[in-house]
Order: C-alpha cells, then sequence, then structure tokens
C-alpha cells in the first residue's frame, strides 16, 4: 500500500529548473560611449519608482558605464530635469 501511494503522487505544478539569463552590458553591446544627461526620459530606465539609482547587479552594466550613469543621473538633478526624490515617478 506505501508503495501504491508514492506512485500517486501528483504536484499541482511540475518542478522546473528556472535559467536565468546572462546580465550584459548594454552600453558595451550597442556601442555607446557617451551618456547624454539631458535625456531624462532614457536615465529614469536606470531609476526605480522613489527615484534612487538602480545598481549594476539588477541593471548588468559594467563598473565604468555605471559610474557614468550615475553621473548623468546626478548632473541631471542639479539641474532640475530628474527629481532627487519623489513617490511614484513611472
Amino acid at each position: 500500500m506505501a508503495a501504491n501511494n508514492r506512485s500517486e503522487i501528483r504536484y499541482l505544478t511540475p518542478p522546473t529548473v528556472d535559467v536565468k539569463k546572462k546580465k550584459y552590458c548594454r552600453f558595451k553591446k550597442n556601442g555607446i560611449k557617451f551618456i547624454d544627461y539631458k535625456d531624462p526620459e532614457f536615465l529614469k530606465k536606470f531609476l526605480n519608482e522613489q527615484g534612487k539609482i538602480l545598481p549594476r547587479r539588477i541593471t548588468g552594466t559594467s563598473l565604468k558605464f555605471q559610474h557614468r550613469i550615475s553621473q548623468a543621473v546626478k548632473r541631471a538633478r542639479h539641474l532640475a530635469l530628474l527629481p532627487y526624490m519623489t513617490d511614484l515617478m513611472k
């Protein structure tokens, strides 16, 4: 009876193995060399809802371009193109 119960075990969802996509730097891949601080719509992609800069581990950008993004965001904030903090930006 115990061996029969083991064969009748059914799962609600089949067990799957998550395959994570490899992160890549979109700037290196597309050959972008300059990040414009005067383009707030582009810079919003690297900010969360509160206006904080997203880290490299989430966006996948390289260290060099992460520094450039943070510098561009800080310059845009200084010129009031982007807010320093907000309730819901997106």
